[in-house]
């Protein structure tokens, strides 16, 4: 091997010891999830025999766990006392449930990704997709929990006030429809904020739909809130207010066609809110750590929940606004406007 830069050799051995690190730790992190461990730090701090009496665990099991917590800089450790605790930066990660940046899901999303390793990758021989769902065992269930931290602490707050004229509607009482929905925290969220408005979320995967009406069921949701398995070019209801598509439109296999069929099933003065991951719209631009989580994750799920659709047009979670506002805008629409944005999200607002 020649021109070897031994610099750059180590530079890039450091970065892969930290990649590694990152990825060993997603089996402890998810386990002191389940079993209430960082929970427990946020109470106090404590030694390994206090965290373990805290819970109910071994205490050599909460001893190495706490360590590896504390070297990956989840938690922080003090010498002298020997004793565990969670900073606040760390409690918003870890423990603070309704926190913006709370990242149980993401763990649980990489877990069912390493789950869907084999289907995917026989996917890459042939060009087939891979059915949404059928990938892992709750693939949905950890998408929705990833979601749900962002759309708790901007969906009502941010998004949809950015909307020309929606809030207004949404308070008077409008009908809306909230298309790809999964287990239905989106539209849960808007029936909340807005009680004199009427909502149904539409998903074409059942399972998601099972776990949505039992998600409004046990918050109380009323029967303005419904929750229907339907694909989006099937929806056979009209004349909605609004129809918002959550980080979903990318994911479909005819995304202009969804859009023709929302366009006619909107009211001539409607609005389509489409949320979908942060992007620019060159490879180049998505060269950074929020790219990077994206496609990764569009070649474990979205790519192969595409391809194992209709028409297949395999968009990915990075396909940027300009092309989906040209997808939007085949469908009919002929206003697409960025409303707003997040760290993680782009919010395109669409008119007839």
């Amino acid at each position: 091997m020649t021109d070897l830069d031994m610099d750059k050799l180590h530079q890039f051995v450091g970065k892969m010891l930290g990649d590694l690190g990152g990825a060993f730790s997603v089996p402890t992190t998810r386990i002191g999830l389940r079993l209430g461990l960082f929970d427990a730090l946020q109470q106090s701090a404590a030694d390994a025999a206090e965290l373990a009496a805290r819970t109910g665990l071994a205490e050599r099991y909460v001893r190495e766990w706490a360590l590896a917590q504390a070297s990956n800089g989840f938690i922080t450790f003090d010498p002298e006392t020997q004793k565990f605790s969670l900073s606040p930066e760390q409690a918003m990660v870890f423990a603070v449930k309704d926190s913006p940046v709370y990242l149980a899901g993401a763990f649980d999303l990489v877990a069912a990704m390493i789950e869907g390793e084999a289907k995917v990758e026989a996917a890459f021989h042939d060009g087939s997709g891979v059915r949404w769902g059928d990938s892992a065992g709750c693939l949905f269930c950890s998408v929705g929990a990833f979601f749900r931290p962002t759309y708790a602490n901007a969906i009502v707050q941010e998004w949809l006030p950015a909307l020309a004229g929606v809030e207004a509607k949404l308070e008077a009482g409008a009908k809306v429809a909230d298309i790809g929905c999964g287990v239905g925290f989106s539209t849960l969220l808007m029936a909340k904020a807005y009680p004199n408005s009427s909502f149904v979320g539409f998903d074409f995967h059942e399972a998601s739909i099972a776990e949505a009406r039992r998600h409004a069921k046990m918050h109380g949701a009323g029967a303005r809130v419904r929750f229907e398995t339907a694909a989006a070019k099937d929806i056979a209801e009209r004349d909605f207010d609004l129809v918002t598509a959550f980080d979903c439109l990318h994911d479909m296999g005819d995304p202009k066609g969804c859009a023709r069929h929302i366009r006619q099933i909107l009211k001539p003065d409607g609005t389509w809110m489409v949320v979908e991951p942060m992007a620019g719209d060159t490879p180049e631009a998505n060269m950074n750590p929020v790219g990077r989580l994206y496609y990764n994750a569009s070649t474990m799920i979205c790519v192969p929940t595409s391809l194992a659709q209709e028409v297949g047009e395999g968009l990915g979670a990075q396909a940027g606004e300009a092309k989906m506002s040209d997808v939007i805008a085949a469908g009919g629409f002929a206003h697409v406007r960025r409303a707003t944005q997040g760290p993680f999200n782009l919010i395109l607002e669409a008119r007839p």
